[in-house]
């Protein structure tokens, strides 16, 4: 079952999530030039703090807690003694440009927690091999939205059109890492609906997936669970695709994601 990420600082948000089969939630402090980076852009910029990391972990029994830190910076070392004394499982690193970036959190982390590292730089994407093997890291997750602008791209869904995405799920899986991508609408939502995105995480043997906000805008008190349903029956009829019905999927989400980026101006 893929493991479904959820953003949150809300403790009774946390809590409904905790009652859900395979969630994990996310504490998000990263600020350090992200509103510059996004700019113009409809994106979320996180206004959690760093109470809202042990207010979430209080809350919930079951779901594991990964909070993502700022990118290396002068601070680095106090913002991670801080946040490692609420107990997170994990802590993502945004941004980082490759190895020796990868290595230095690494080092500051000193295997108080495992690692996630979010690959969404170009120059991360091309050094891939040189830091795949760094010691501590669990997880690669790749980050669409900022990715496709490093790379010059048009839409957030080219590099898993292009072969991108594919590569680094294989380089993790080879090194028995877990993996995931972007994030996912509602299952009939977004210019590449939901539902197809959520066909390619199974082709890719995903890991995890971050929902993003439109999956669980509040048009009722029972949206959120409603729609975490819905998603699961889908899951669970694409995985019975056979090998051919996989194929012709790929392809046509494919060429999907290629018309869409034809009437995209790139960044």
């Amino acid at each position: 079952m893929l493991e479904l990420i959820q953003i949150t600082n809300d403790p009774a948000f946390a809590r409904r999530c905790d009652a859900l089969a395979s969630f994990r939630l996310f504490v998000d402090l990263e600020r350090l030039g992200k509103a510059e980076r996004q700019a113009g852009r409809n994106t979320f910029i996180s206004e959690h703090r760093m109470d809202d990391v042990g207010r979430v972990r209080d809350a919930v029994r079951h779901c594991d807690l990964m909070v993502r830190v700022n990118p290396l910076h002068d601070d680095t070392e106090e913002e991670l003694d801080e946040v490692l004394d609420y107990g997170p499982d994990s802590l993502m690193l945004p941004m980082f440009q490759g190895a020796a970036d990868l290595g230095e959190f690494a080092r500051l982390v000193n295997g108080r927690a495992p690692i996630v590292a979010l690959l969404e730089t170009s120059a991360a994407l091309q050094s891939l091999d040189e830091w795949i093997a760094t010691p501590g890291l669990d997880e690669v997750y790749v980050g669409l939205n900022d990715l496709h602008v490093s790379l010059g791209l048009a839409f957030m869904f080219e590099p898993l059109a292009n072969g991108d995405v594919e590569r680094v799920a294989r380089a993790a899986q080879a090194r028995t890492l877990a993996f995931g991508f972007g994030g996912i609408a509602r299952l009939d939502d977004g210019l590449l609906p939901g539902r197809d995105v959520l066909a390619e995480h199974l082709r890719l043997q995903s890991d995890a997936v971050i929902l993003s906000r439109t999956f669980h805008r509040e048009d009722s008190p029972v949206t959120f669970e409603r729609e975490v349903r819905a998603l699961r029956e889908a899951e669970a009829r694409l995985a019975r695709r056979s090998r051919d019905e996989v194929e012709n999927d790929r392809v046509r989400i494919a060429a999907r994601i290629r018309e869409i980026a034809a009437g995209l101006a790139r960044p």
